[in-house]
């Protein structure tokens, strides 16, 4: 059971795995030394891709905001910078008699690669006489997820009974069969041995609320994003661009892509720089499950906050299945795992709302999913910026084009959903670690970053 509540967070960018869970894991050390006898000092190394784009995904300040106590739902986006910069200048970290050093005691480790995850960490608390007090070794693992060494995020997830257990697309589908429920009315039971109804309602609420925000948010600002790459922002422009032309008695027929890219630029460039964000399943892929629910909201009749519900949930069920069959991070698999899952959740979410059975659903889900097979994760200057933001835009409008094409089937397709998820996996482990979040590939390396 992964629940929608795991696989939507909300928090801030620029990344889940960089930015997300790092915080998660700083916060923790803070609260697991919080009156540790002897301490005055803790230290805070990263390795991997981690190290290699932590500067340009934030990761520093991440870690800065976490050992602060600060976590990523409710840290507030506009006094960031402020939070920082009083850490580097005091090196208070609001903790008797523990301090840190922002220049000395952030480690970023680029040669070693610890053995489990190449986002691995390593926190460590010092006494008066600089002895070795505390050690906690973990790992980001996409999607906001971290696990300590040892744990295994899935294996705690497995303890919790549920009405519909499934491991697989086959055995989601014949639960379905066998129950007369859809996809998100499984999922929901499930939901259900978590949470009550009224939190389930509330939370899904909370988060669709959370995505139309961070779409008006983006829709409103202007200027250039944060990082270096002096890349401008679009939405604002393409919003007011779109609205003139409404007015316009010549208006082309692909004009609601444009509609569909515009909500997906708005919401990764609120995440690049540093806005307020759902991992959807990641930060670096979380335009394109909101920009397919604002299409819903705006273009398709019959909107309701039950659809809503309906359309994440369905998601939900997705994308747990590909974090459990493969994986959702760019680092582990490239941007496959990301923007190929998040188009894959988003075709399926929209399937079902517009009526699809559960094999058409999981029929737009396997679309979307085999059309993203070997995408690289290869940002420009560790940034989430190039390619990542219009690569929502285009995973956006796949899912769209992915729905469409299961609604005219009857869901009966060659290849099964979950032999595209084992394919992304098997891609993933195929692929070189230079396509895989390192900013050492691709595009990272043949476009000046500067």
């Amino acid at each position: 059971m992964i629940s929608a509540f795991d696989l939507f967070k909300i928090g801030i960018g620029p990344s889940s795995s960089h930015t997300i869970g790092p915080m998660v894991a700083a916060r923790r050390f803070r609260e697991r030394v919080a009156g540790l006898p002897g301490a005055v000092r803790i230290t805070a190394e990263i390795f991997g891709s981690l190290a290699w784009t932590g500067r340009g995904h934030g990761t520093d300040t991440a870690i800065f905001l976490g050992l602060l106590g600060h976590a990523p739902a409710s840290v507030d986006p506009d006094r960031v910078a402020f939070y920082v910069g009083s850490l580097a200048e005091t090196g208070d970290l609001g903790l008797p008699g523990l301090a840190f050093d922002c220049a000395r005691d952030l480690l970023f480790n680029l040669a070693e690669v610890l053995p489990r995850h190449t986002n691995g960490m390593r926190f460590r608390a010092y006494g008066g006489g600089g002895g070795l007090l505390d050690e906690v070794v973990c790992y980001s693992v996409g999607g906001g997820f971290v696990e300590d060494a040892g744990e295994a995020t899935l294996a705690a997830l497995d303890a919790i009974a549920v009405p519909f257990p499934f491991e697989s697309g086959a055995d989601l589908l014949r639960l379905c069969a066998e129950s007369g429920l859809s996809i998100a009315q499984v999922q929901m039971a499930n939901e259900r041995a978590l949470r009550s109804q009224a939190e389930i309602d509330s939370g899904l609420d909370a988060i669709r609320d959370a995505m139309l925000a961070c779409i008006a948010r983006g829709l409103r600002m202007d200027g250039v994003l944060p990082g270096g790459l002096k890349v401008r922002r679009r939405a604002k422009r393409l919003h007011t661009t779109l609205e003139a032309n409404r007015l316009s008695n010549s208006r082309p027929a692909h004009e609601i892509m444009d509609w569909i890219s515009l909500f997906a630029l708005a919401v990764n460039e609120e995440n690049a720089a540093g806005g307020r964000i759902v991992t959807a399943p990641t930060n670096g892929a979380a335009g394109i499950v909101p920009a397919v629910l604002r299409y819903i909201v705006d273009f398709c009749p019959g909107w309701c906050e039950a659809r809503g519900r309906d359309y994440l949930l369905t998601a939900a069920a997705i994308g747990g299945l590909i974090k459990r069959r493969a994986s959702i991070s760019g680092a582990e698999v490239g941007c496959q795992g990301e923007v190929g899952s998040a188009s894959a959740m988003a075709a399926a979410g929209l399937a079902a709302i517009l009526g699809g059975h559960a094999p058409q659903v999981a029929n737009a889900a396997e679309i979307a999913m085999e059309h993203h097979l070997g995408m690289t994760c290869d940002p420009i200057g560790g940034l989430v910026q190039i390619p990542c933001i219009e690569r929502n835009a285009f995973g956006a409008n796949k899912a769209v084009a992915a729905a469409s094409l299961a609604l005219h089937g009857d869901g009966v397709h060659f290849v099964s959903l979950d032999q595209v998820i084992e394919t992304m996996r098997q891609t993933g482990y195929d692929m070189q670690d230079k396509y895989k979040e390192t900013s050492r590939g691709g595009l990272a390396v043949n476009v000046a970053a500067c």
